[in-house]
């Protein structure tokens, strides 16, 4: 502990846990010898990533919401530039198990994020809490002070099982089969620094849900999902999961696979550590791209992955831990402050209340529980921010109205259960005071977005810049929306890896760039199919890249379509079936193209940052006219043949559709190699031998973060003839020649930004 930190209270140290303070003093004096020289970066790396410690990005503090973030005391921070991890800025991940939070808690956290932060606590779409802005001598600090509320920081992030999420509203939901929280929280903590877990290759992602038609925790896109069920075995109700593997999102996501209908109560811990043996002992360890579990369970195929898993179960050594919790299952819940009280329609209202802005309020953030005379409340929070007064107004409100039974949930809200309804028009009138009462939750305006280039080093464009663009927009509609464009979700990634969950909404966007005569254009990629109930059911696919700054209208148009030709009931996802891609294409076609810079300059900059993307020119052609090369030509019929592979996927034609995937990334890749020799070979092995020897042998090809991993795709797709054995294979193949063509759009800007390029 640094003894010059102003705001530790001692008495706070009493109550860490003696094991976590001795993990805290190793790290503490990791850090040193990491100053020291005497720890390897990529050893330290995952040693702070385990304790939820991130670097990011830092752009001279500027904010996609066009403010500055606030000056930190850093230490060396004048005299030294942001260019390191001990001088630039990074962040704390804290782990927040199903979302569970009480007062304390909510305290704690404003306090840090005001002392340490920028004043502003983040919610992420896994119910974790994240802190920006931090600097890494202060992280020791902020995990003591975590510990003692009862908060870890352990394996927030790395090779480790993340936080465990579950549905916010578990236990209180009406259409629930049973409350998951008492084995959300047992599986979470039971994993946590479980030696069966230290030896992953990738991350590990648990959920839990209470029911299978609702969005719920999104189980059926995660590693490990599960989702209540009940059997009834000799003549007894037994509780149980039914048990879904190997799922993820990430630039080529993957629905989980069935493992088992029925997995009793009783051994869904000793499942999961079983899981997490195979996975650790069989799963990549060299190449991050392919170590995540749907990898393995792909290679495997999922019933060899459950024999294997079914083999470790029965050699483990029983662990009383397996089934300790389910004593108290039946009688730990969660109970109210007060009395239920239905809301009484002709009830005295608090005074200078509005009643019209409390209806509808009421009808966006007002959950009837499945006790009577109970509802819960959802607090939205715009790009999932929480300022540090707000968090202690929820605080407040929490001891006030409920007895601190808060959450937070996967779409970036917080919100309180177990409130009295008749307690529901002032603690409205409490939460406006806050500016915490926004009538958005669950609607269209309630935008979900990953940080984007705000603070993600992987960020391309500014996901929460658009985010609140279009949050803005829509909310100044909310009193004349239809009701059927009120429902939709739209959720935004700043780049291909879908942190944003973009794959599972209405309207999905994630960043790309493109290059534009010499500028790099901010751009987002369109997705539509994809599916958020069910519990992600299905994920959608890109029809094509639209600039940044038409997003907003590209929105109003297809929205706006749905409104005018939709039939009686037709869900939004039923509606862009029945078109069909090709038509949703056809009418964002004439929002695809780029003004010149001269005609329109702010399509050169991103949303809530007037600084422009500039690349140095190529040179203007006659009559002031575009200088369009070949391989513009060529990539922008690459995307083309991607976007075929998807209509003929789309009828059923799976194996044309990989066989069309494939031909989109070869002819990139003949494009690059054109571009850089002005010919290329005809022959498909020639194609990549060629390419594989001058874009990939040399790195021209990798990206800074993902190196190689999409011309190995490409390779294998070549390796595999083109072909695929299912539809859903076919599915991933057109994701990876989609993210094969942007890379081969950002090596060509590379490529265009160096003078050195050599032409043979």
């Amino acid at each position: 502990m640094k003894a010059s930190n102003p705001f530790w209270k001692p008495h706070l140290a009493d109550r860490v846990p003696s094991q976590m303070a001795a993990e805290l003093e190793v790290f503490e004096n990791e850090i040193a010898l990491k100053k020291q020289g005497k720890i390897e970066d990529r050893v330290f790396a995952e040693t702070r990533l385990r304790r939820g410690a991130y670097g990011q990005r830092y752009d001279n503090g500027q904010r996609s919401d066009g403010q500055t973030t606030k000056k930190l005391l850093f230490p060396s921070e004048e005299t030294k530039g942001p260019n390191t991890l001990w001088d630039a800025p990074g962040m704390q991940r804290i782990k927040i198990p199903f979302g569970g939070l009480d007062a304390p808690q909510l305290e704690m956290l404003a306090d840090l994020c005001e002392e340490y932060s920028d004043g502003i606590a983040h919610i992420t779409t896994r119910q974790d809490v994240q802190l920006h802005f931090i600097h890494i001598d202060d992280t020791p600090s902020i995990m003591r002070r975590l510990a003692s509320v009862g908060i870890t920081t352990r394996e927030a992030c790395g090779n480790a099982v993340r936080n465990v999420t579950a549905c916010p509203i578990a236990g209180v939901c009406r259409e629930q089969v049973f409350d998951v929280t008492p084995y959300a929280k047992a599986i979470a903590y039971f994993m946590l620094g479980h030696p069966d877990a230290q030896a992953f290759g990738r991350k590990f992602k648990i959920s839990f849900s209470g029911c299978k038609d609702n969005a719920c925790a999104l189980a059926r896109l995660h590693d490990f999902g599960a989702i209540a069920a009940t059997r009834e075995i000799n003549g007894r109700i037994r509780r149980g999961f039914e048990l879904w593997v190997g799922g993820g999102l990430g630039p080529v996501p993957q629905q989980a696979r069935l493992f088992d209908e029925f997995v009793p109560e009783e051994e869904i811990l000793p499942i999961g550590q079983a899981i997490a043996r195979v996975f650790a002992r069989l799963g990549e360890k060299k190449n991050r791209n392919t170590a995540r579990i749907k990898f393995l369970v792909t290679k495997l195929g999922i019933a060899e992955f459950k024999r294997l898993v079914m083999e470790e179960r029965q050699i483990l050594p029983y662990d009383p831990a397996w089934t300790a919790f389910l004593k108290s299952v039946p009688t730990d819940a969660e109970l109210p402050l007060k009395p239920p009280s239905l809301l009484q329609i002709d009830a005295a209202w608090p005074a200078n209340s509005d009643k019209a802005n409390f209806d509808r309020w009421r009808a966006t953030n007002v959950y009837s529980q499945r006790q009577a005379g109970y509802a819960t409340v959802t607090i939205a929070l715009p790009l999932g921010d929480i300022t540090a007064t707000q968090l202690r107004a929820v605080a407040d409100a929490s001891r006030k109205y409920i007895k601190e039974t808060v959450r937070s949930t996967v779409e970036q809200n917080l919100v309180l259960r177990w409130v009295s309804e008749a307690d529901l028009p002032a603690l409205f009138e409490d939460l406006k005071k806050g500016d915490l009462a926004a009538a958005t939750a669950g609607t269209v305006m309630d935008v979900v977005s990953c940080p984007g280039t705000d603070t993600c080093k992987l960020g391309i464009a500014s996901s929460r810049g658009l985010a609140s663009e279009l949050r803005t927009r829509l909310t100044a509609q909310n009193h004349t929306m239809d009701e059927a464009i009120r429902g939709l979700r739209i959720k935004i990634s700043g780049c291909f890896n879908s942190c944003g969950q973009h794959h599972v909404s209405d309207l999905g966007f994630y960043g790309v760039s493109r290059n534009k005569n010499g500028y790099t254009v901010p751009h987002f990629q369109v997705v539509l199919g994809g599916e958020w109930t069910h519990n992600a059911g299905a994920y959608g696919l890109a029809i094509g890249a639209v600039p940044s700054k038409r997003i907003p209208e590209t929105v109003e148009r297809i929205t706006g379509r749905y409104l005018a030709q939709r039939s009686v009931g037709e869900s939004f996802q039923a509606f862009v079936k029945r078109i069909g891609k090709a038509e949703c294409k056809a009418m964002l076609d004439d929002l695809m193209q780029v003004p010149s810079h001269d005609l329109d300059p702010s399509f050169y900059t991103d949303w809530g940052d007037a600084r422009e993307f500039t690349i140095g020119d190529l040179g203007v052609g006659e009559c002031a006219g575009e200088v369009i090369t070949p391989i513009d030509f060529a990539l922008v019929a690459c995307e083309r043949e991607v976007f075929e592979a998807q209509l003929s996927l789309d009828s059923g034609q799976f194996e044309k559709a990989a066989a069309m995937a494939y031909e989109s990334m070869l002819h990139g890749a003949q494009a690059l190699l054109k571009f850089k020799f002005f010919f290329a070979p005809e022959d498909a092995d020639k194609i990549v031998a060629e390419f594989r020897a001058q874009f990939y042998d040399t790195e021209l090809f990798f990206d800074p973060f993902v190196r190689g991993k999409f011309a190995q795709d490409f390779f294998n797709a070549h390796d595999d003839g083109g072909r695929a054995a299912s539809p859903e294979s076919a599915h991933q193949l057109i994701e990876q020649a989609q993210l094969f063509i942007e890379a081969c759009y950002s090596c060509y800007a590379r490529m265009s930004a160096t003078p050195s390029k050599v032409m043979a």
